[in-house]
């Protein structure tokens, strides 16, 4: 049986994309992001996507890599591009809960 809290932190929805699907951050380190995406993006698109928190907040990504999890969710890596300072310390609190376990 697996535990109830590993699931759910993994279910927390982040950011919502422009063309449909969700996301969650796993890891950033700078402008560079891992995510957990519903949807798959070949390498160089540039996604849009909006903070699923109030406020909610726009922001462009762009895709390094995708790969298919066992799950059916893909594993995506890129680039925050255009950040400001407040939407990366933003970002970077969203990831700290889960990194502190």
């Amino acid at each position: 049986m697996s535990e109830p809290s590993q699931s759910s932190d993994e279910a927390a929805v982040h950011l919502v994309w422009a063309k449909g699907g969700t996301a969650s951050l796993l890891t950033i380190a700078q402008d560079t992001v891992t995510l957990r995406s519903t949807i798959p993006s070949p390498p160089g698109a540039r996604l849009d996507a909006s903070l699923a928190a109030d406020p909610s907040v726009t922001l462009k990504i762009k895709i390094h890599g995708s790969k298919l999890q066992p799950d059916g969710s893909f594993t995506l890596k890129g680039r925050v591009l255009e950040a400001t300072r407040a939407l990366r310390e933003r970002l970077a609190l969203l990831v700290a809960p889960a990194e502190s376990r």
